[in-house]
């Protein structure tokens, strides 16, 4: 199969005329997004670029400590957009959010390079860096639900929780419901996803593979291995957040501290 072909500047220019449809919408029905809407787009633009000039050089440099720096560099961001997005104190939250990202899609991304497609350097930039993006960007929205609905949940239902604890059940006890509920939430948008791919929906790397000149049935592998590695991802991702975070989120009595959380 042929490689997808380029496309010209001035071609993708012309595709910035369809924006011209949303906001045209936004006028006519005055949703106020227009402001928003440049900057995302603009933002956006201009970070695909930048990322495609690093690329160049990653791999041409290909070099395993700068790779593995790269993706610690993925991780922090994506640790950095979690405490805004899910407005969690960041001088509290950061570093055991930071652990999580590191150990759950650490894992997860050196598990799929060296067993799913058994590359014998699992540590080239085409890997690492690639497929490490792929993990935390799919996995950061699901991240950022969890974390949120959690302790957006405690602080809604305090009494709920505290009444646990004068039954005489441990913190752990009283958290499980708590945790099961954002675990449902961060996991049940993703599982509803995958159960429609294929039919409704062909997913970003099996269309990236195939345009790139790749094989469908090859690409379907790809593909499959990479959402089974994402779900595993944000699982272990949520669940070690919340539980670091746990460890320093209440006081001796068990009462969640106030300073966790932006005012």
């Amino acid at each position: 199969m042929e490689a997808a072909p380029d496309i010209h500047i001035l071609r993708l220019l012309a595709g910035f005329g369809l924006l011209l449809i949303p906001v045209g919408l936004s006028l006519l029905v005055r949703l106020g997004i227009i402001g928003q809407l440049m900057i995302s787009v603009g933002r956006m633009t201009g970070q695909l670029f930048l990322m495609s000039i690093v690329l160049i050089y990653l791999f041409r440099w290909d070099n395993p400590l700068i790779n593995i720096a790269w993706v610690i560099v993925m991780i922090f961001f994506a640790c950095l957009s979690a405490m805004v997005n899910s407005k969690l104190s960041f001088r509290s939250f950061f570093v055991p959010v930071f652990l999580a990202y590191f150990v759950g899609a650490g894992f997860v991304l050196l598990f799929f390079n060296k067993i799913i497609v058994n590359h014998e350097n699992i540590f080239t930039a085409r890997l690492l860096v690639v497929i490490g993006g792929m993990l935390l960007g799919n996995s950061l929205n699901s991240a950022i639900i969890g974390i949120s609905h959690y302790y957006e949940s405690i602080r809604k239902d305090n009494k709920r929780y505290l009444y646990l604890l004068s039954l005489g059940a441990t913190q752990n006890e009283a958290l499980l419901p708590f945790f099961r509920d954002a675990m449902l939430a961060a996991l049940k948008p993703f599982m509803a996803n995958m159960a429609t791919m294929g039919l409704v929906s062909l997913p970003g790397m099996m269309t990236g593979q195939i345009l790139g000149g790749a094989a469908p049935e090859t690409a379907i592998k790809y593909q499959i291995a990479i959402l089974l590695a994402i779900f595993t991802a944000v699982t272990i991702s949520v669940s070690l957040s919340i539980y670091f975070t746990s460890r320093r989120a209440f006081n001796a009595y068990g009462v969640l501290k106030k300073d966790f959380f932006k005012s």
